[in-house]
């Protein structure tokens, strides 16, 4: 069994993200390509956004730390460090209203686990 200090991680991919020209960084802490279940951590600098982009299916989003408006369409919501948030099944954006680290968690349907 392995641990991992999400609070380190934060601060380690706040740093990264704030030193890159994108604004971002990120690192999956479970799951991957063979697994159904990914959860991802993803810093964003303030004013830094992942643009529009598909439903990744069904997925949820943590605040870990900072401030984000997460919208789709004419439906948006500004979420603080603590909130726990549904992915909308349609296209969306996210966007750092400040420094802020968040837990990207996806089921991802398209991957066939081995049998055993």
């Amino acid at each position: 069994m392995q641990s991992e200090s999400l609070p380190a991680l934060c601060e380690e991919l706040l740093t990264k993200a704030r030193a890159s020209s994108s604004g971002r960084s990120a690192h999956t802490i479970h799951g991957g390509h063979e697994l159904v279940l990914r959860q991802t951590v993803l810093a964003l600098s303030a004013g830094f956004a992942l643009g529009e982009h598909d439903s990744p299916g069904e997925a949820t989003l943590q605040v870990l730390s900072g401030k984000v408006r997460l919208r789709a369409g004419d439906d948006a919501v500004e979420a603080f460090a603590g909130d726990f948030l549904p992915i909308p099944a349609a296209r969306h954006d996210l966007a750092a209203l400040e420094d802020s680290v968040v837990m990207l968690t996806v089921v991802a349907d398209h991957v066939t686990l081995p049998q055993g």
